[in-house]
């Protein structure tokens, strides 16, 4: 089944026509830089343009950064305060006309590494981190999601959530190395290791691409593997999640 995926994150919406049961892009990927500020009508209007760009007339899959319980957002996220309680799909559907399936997006990009990436044969406790402007994780128990981990809003040691210590956005900002920012990241790997003894880690992000030049600084033993999709993940997931909405 051809669906368009639609992946919102903190610095750009990507998008493209996926065949959900292989996970193959059919189209190129058309991105569009997330407005600043990312309020609903903002992200309402670059959904809109997506839209258009593929001329889609059927149901949409979106990933969404943030936890999303029955399509609302229940918490904002890196977007805008104005998405705390917003029913996004609701939202979506009526500017578009469309049926509009929302979720997690690292629950989505997780979905799709589960069930055709880089954990396609794995079991036990799997749990996938994407890492951009925040950190966003999925937690899988023997291939089942279960959903709204919220790995990066857990606290560091200075009271504040540690994704505003370790996300990629932080790297960037404060001129980190790679070593230094690595460090970070290790220190959330540690803390996930005691509280949930994962058999496999699976990396994703636009960090994920320099996993050869940092793996060396990371000193927790969880066997780590690299995302498959990479930054597609989330476009692919979004429409697998559609093709397993329509089967309920």
């Amino acid at each position: 089944m051809e669906i368009l995926g639609i992946d919102v994150g903190g610095s750009g919406i990507k998008a493209a026509v996926v065949n959900s049961e292989t996970g193959e892009l059919i189209t190129e990927r058309h991105r569009i830089p997330t407005p600043k500020p990312a309020t609903p009508k903002a992200i309402t209007e670059v959904i809109k343009k997506m839209i258009e760009h593929f001329n889609w007339t059927k149901a949409v899959g979106c990933s969404f950064p943030t936890t999303i319980v029955n399509g609302q957002c229940i918490h904002t996220g890196n977007l805008s305060k104005d998405w705390l309680n917003v029913k996004v799909n609701k939202l979506f559907e009526k500017e578009t006309k469309l049926p509009f399936y929302i979720s997690n997006d690292a629950d989505l990009a997780g979905v799709a590494e589960i069930n055709l990436g880089a954990g396609k044969k794995e079991k036990g406790v799997i749990i996938v981190i994407t890492i951009g402007t925040g950190i966003g994780s999925g937690l899988f128990f023997n291939r089942k999601l279960i959903p709204n981990l919220e790995l990066g809003k857990l606290l560091h040691s200075n009271g504040e959530i540690i994704e505003f210590f370790a996300a990629d956005s932080i790297r960037k900002k404060e001129g980190l190395s790679l070593k230094e920012w690595a460090l970070r990241f290790d220190e959330l790997l540690k803390y996930t290791k005691i509280v949930f003894s994962p058999n496999l880690i699976i990396l994703g992000g636009g960090i994920s691409k320099k996993y050869d030049d940092f793996k060396q600084y990371l000193e927790t033993d969880i066997p780590i593997k690299v995302a498959h999709f990479k930054n597609n993940a989330g476009i692919i997931g979004a429409a697998m999640y559609v093709n397993n909405q329509l089967k309920k």
